[in-house]
């Protein structure tokens, strides 16, 4: 099951207030901001992995993709400035 990370009813980044252990059935509970990476959409998680992945080429990324590298470029400077506003709002 995928984590819900917005409210479905005003698009408003949503906090964690409770964890469990699978294993010894503890519960923690309160009111946790989300880290920054799981403030993004699936998407924008995903091309993060891949870039990881692909050892930090945008030229790997862009030729499996198959997309042109200044194409895969916009796309990360778009993420790179999404990620710095999410940084800024913390």
């Amino acid at each position: 099951m995928k984590l819900p990370t917005v409210c479905p009813s005003c698009d408003n980044t949503l906090n964690v207030s409770q964890m469990k252990c699978p294993n010894c059935k503890t519960e923690v509970s309160g009111d946790y901001e989300l880290p920054v990476l799981l403030k993004l959409n699936r998407e924008e998680q995903e091309f993060i992995l891949n870039f990881f992945l692909s050892s930090g080429s945008i030229k790997e990324m862009a030729k499996q993709a198959g997309l042109s590298y200044p194409t895969m470029r916009n796309k990360m400077d778009d993420l790179i400035t999404k990620v710095g506003q999410l940084k800024t709002n913390l």
